[in-house]
């Protein structure tokens, strides 16, 4: 027996060569074949470079069982935006709900500044912004400082000084007025579960039940953020973690701008954090995909500060993991 298993390892060892050279051979041959075809019929190619072109803008893929995140928050959206301008919902929770919005407000108070004021003019910085509650944007009393400039800490650091400077210490424009201008951008741009009663998006004072609070939806704060994505200062200010043209140092609310551990193929495009007593944790993140597809995440009231960036993760690993991108 020993024998014959030694004559059968020695045939199978001796004949490796020949099958590995029908392999190669078969190999060969369908390549000379298939470059054959392609010379005579070169719409084959073209057919197949078509259906990979269709299929990128097909994307993203729904992955089989995965099933939608739990998030600890009161509303939540991802809106999808393709490149040819194609509108999707990705995944949504009670995303009608209206909802206090704290400081997701200044960016309705950024629009009207962008649509409304010179960049360049300087604003003086008054008291009364200074008191404002809060110890963010390190503006100084009477210090002149550029429109554009404020921008930074609103968005940033959510100055409340910055938009309460911005809305009351501009050229004659008082807070009322202000405050009027975004209501009025939110009729006209169809808001219609948005209102505001300040500019920061702190809750008032002594609240009672008949005080009017800036409200909206994950929908309606959706089709805000779809406003304001040509407005390139807008996310240079929101992707940017630290700044410090003016002396003070800003440093950005969004901890995700600098986190590792977020589950994203893509980039940060910018983001606005909010946070109040009534509105809980609020956090707008906009990303795109490797194929140059606009996501806007939204949630409102989560249970505090930290959790806003805890459940942002949890949506945005989410859909890196449910989709093919």
């Amino acid at each position: 027996m020993a024998g014959k298993t030694k004559i059968v390892l020695i045939a199978f060892v001796l004949s490796l060569p020949f099958w590995w050279g029908i392999n190669l051979l078969e190999k060969n041959l369908n390549d000379f074949l298939f470059w054959h075809q392609i010379s005579e019929n070169p719409e084959v190619l073209t057919a197949d470079l078509s259906l990979y072109q269709k299929l990128e803008t097909m994307k993203p893929f729904s992955k089989d069982g995965n099933e939608n995140p739990e998030l600890n928050v009161q509303a939540a959206i991802s809106f999808l935006i393709k490149r040819d301008g194609q509108e999707r919902i990705l995944f949504e929770k009670n995303m009608n709900k209206e909802l206090p919005v704290a400081s997701l407000t200044k960016l309705m108070t950024a629009k009207i500044v962008l649509d409304n004021y010179d960049l360049e003019k300087e604003i003086i910085v008054s008291r009364e912004a200074v008191e404002q509650e809060e110890n963010f944007g390190k503006l100084q009393i009477g210090k002149a400082l550029p429109v554009g400039y404020l921008l930074y800490p609103l968005l940033m650091e959510s100055s409340n000084d910055a938009a309460f400077s911005l809305a009351n210490d501009y050229d004659g424009m008082t807070g009322r007025e202000f405050v009027g201008l975004m209501n009025t951008e939110a009729e006209r741009l169809n808001l219609k579960s948005t209102a505001f009663g300040n500019t920061t998006g702190l809750d008032p004072e002594d609240w009672e039940p008949t005080d009017r609070i800036n409200i909206s939806t994950v929908s309606d704060l959706t089709g805000l953020a779809k406003t304001l994505l040509p407005e390139s200062l807008v996310w240079e200010i929101l992707s940017t973690p630290k700044y410090s043209y003016f002396g003070p140092e800003l440093v950005n609310t969004n901890q995700l701008l600098t986190d590792d551990t977020i589950d994203w193929q893509g980039r940060i495009i910018g983001g606005k954090t909010g946070y109040t007593e009534m509105a809980g944790g609020c956090f707008l993140l906009v990303l795109e995909s490797l194929n140059k597809e606009t996501l806007i995440n939204i949630i409102l009231g989560t249970e505090n500060t930290d959790s806003r960036f805890q459940e942002m993760k949890k949506l945005v690993n989410w859909l890196n993991q449910a989709y093919v991108w």
